[in-house]
């Protein structure tokens, strides 16, 4: 009795005789199994699986079919089968004589529209806007929109937005049913969502799965949602629901190695899109803020040699001349840890919060800089059409009698010339002429500026060595190091081997 009476708890506390004896009674009078009144006083975290129907009828009207139309040469003689022609390409195999377009065919060929792609959308409003993903509409002639009702319109591009991969079109209709417009903050990893659009074509597809991460860092600008829904080519630009039947992400993007869903996609939050496609639904354009500087990751070792505790911020690579950047008093070598009050955890959060913001409006920035924190007042600028290549600085000349800084860094350097200092664009430092031992672990190369060390600021070799004779020869020294435009902390390990 004492074996059998044992099995009736499994995963937990053995029960005590008289807990056991107590069970068994209430069991055999209520006709009970004793296994079933166990089971009873423990609700279950999770009840069964859930039942898409009511979803799809809710929101499957208001999910559309987009397809993209382009404008191809045809006539004046067979058109060559381009899947055969790319066959004969990759194998190096010789075309057969009129497989390839001749001149003449090609001045005798006239303009055929010709589908290009299909993707999906969703209906904004009854009176016919309609969210999909910019690369769905990138390059079309024309766009034809099906719905559900199998109505066919054709559509015009409101406008589009590759940072974010979000566009508007519009059709001619009304009394559309619209989408109900969820909020993606609240949604939780592990809980269902659905998806509806056209995979490889097929209209009205509909796949399920869970949230499976929040906050993916994919993008400049946006914080993807991570899923196990099926995503596949054509369900770019469809609606992510969840159980309420709101949406809360546009299906954009999966990870893959062949091409097809491999149990990870990614969504763009709602909230996101719809500041973008309101921007695009009144402008045709969005409007960003750009503050005009370079930045990167802050590592443990940084943060922790600069004594500023947590790796968190942005750090700052670069400053462009005359940007909003460089008039508030900010410097290569800053670490920023807050815009407007926000903190900034990680590198990512900075673009997002300044490309929110409207151009013209005076933010305030705070900075770490060589040991302590520092407040800037910057006058928030706007992103350019076109992204600007810097101008990269000719390399820089070793200036002759170049002094040998301490063994133990492994560094010889050298004061710079007027010439060297207004090519990089620094305002003092010394050049690196050689490296070796822990500073070339460290990373550090000839020609490399170096402008700080130990959260001092240098200009000339003297002033570097006399900073390097009062370090301890067994403790990291980090060094702010110009490279071209920009700029890195590097940590020399004295005694590394």
């Amino acid at each position: 009795m004492r074996a059998r009476m044992s099995s009736f708890w499994r995963g937990g506390a053995p029960l005590s005789p008289w807990l056991r004896a107590s069970v068994l009674v209430l069991g055999l009078a209520s006709g009970v199994m004793p296994t079933q009144v166990l089971a009873q006083t423990q609700a279950p975290l999770v009840r069964g699986l859930p039942d898409f129907t009511d979803l799809v009828d809710a929101v499957g009207p208001s999910v559309v079919n987009i397809r993209t139309m382009e404008r191809t040469r045809v006539g004046g003689g067979a058109a060559p089968d381009e899947q055969m022609l790319e066959f004969f390409r990759r194998f190096g195999i010789p075309v057969p004589p009129g497989a390839q377009r001749t001149p003449r065919q090609e001045r005798g060929a006239q303009e055929e529209e010709r589908p290009s792609g299909v993707g999906s959308g969703f209906i904004l409003s009854a009176d016919g806007f309609i969210m999909t993903n910019a690369h769905v509409v990138d390059g079309a002639d024309e766009l034809l929109v099906t719905l559900p009702d199998k109505r066919e319109f054709k559509a015009r591009v409101i406008g589009a937005d590759k940072r974010t991969d979000v566009a508007v079109v519009k059709i001619d209709a009304l009394g559309l049913p619209a989408v109900r417009i969820g909020d993606a903050g609240r949604i939780r990893v592990g809980e269902w969502v659905m998806a509806i659009g056209s995979p490889f074509g097929l209209e009205n597809s509909v796949t399920a799965g869970i949230v499976s991460a929040k906050q993916r860092d994919t993008g400049d600008y946006l914080p993807f949602i991570q899923t196990d829904v099926a995503i596949n080519p054509g369900n770019s630009g469809g609606p992510l629901i969840n159980m309420r039947g709101e949406v809360v992400g546009i299906n954009s993007q999966i990870y893959s190695r062949s091409g097809g869903f491999m149990g990870i996609s990614f969504a763009i939050p709602i909230d996101e899109a719809m500041r973008v496609s309101d921007q695009l639904r009144a402008t045709g354009k969005v409007t960003r803020g750009r503050i005009g500087v370079s930045i990167d990751q802050v590592s443990k070792d940084v943060a922790e040699t600069l004594g500023l505790g947590d790796a968190k911020g942005a750090f700052v690579r670069g400053v462009e001349p005359n940007s909003p950047a460089a008039k508030a008093g900010m410097e290569a070598g800053d670490i920023i840890v807050k815009f407007n009050g926000r903190a900034i955890e990680k590198s990512v959060d900075l673009p997002r919060l300044v490309g929110n913001t409207k151009p013209g409006t005076r933010s305030s920035i705070t900075v770490f800089r060589r040991g302590s924190y520092k407040d800037l007042t910057v006058l928030v600028g706007e992103v350019e059409p076109e992204v600007r290549t810097a101008k990269k600085s000719s390399p820089a000349e070793a200036k002759p009698g170049a002094s040998v800084a301490t063994k133990a860094l492994g560094l010889s350097v050298s004061d710079l010339t007027d010439l060297q200092r207004s090519e990089m664009k620094v305002k003092g430092g010394i050049r690196v002429d050689a490296v070796e031992g822990p500073a070339a672990r460290a990373g550090l190369r000839e020609g490399d500026v170096i402008s700080v060390i130990a959260r001092t600021e240098v200009s000339s070799v003297r002033e570097f060595e006399a900073v390097v004779g009062r370090l301890d020869k067994n403790r990291p020294v980090d060094v702010l190091v110009h490279r071209g435009d920009m700029a890195q902390i590097a940590i020399i390990r004295p005694g590394s081997r």
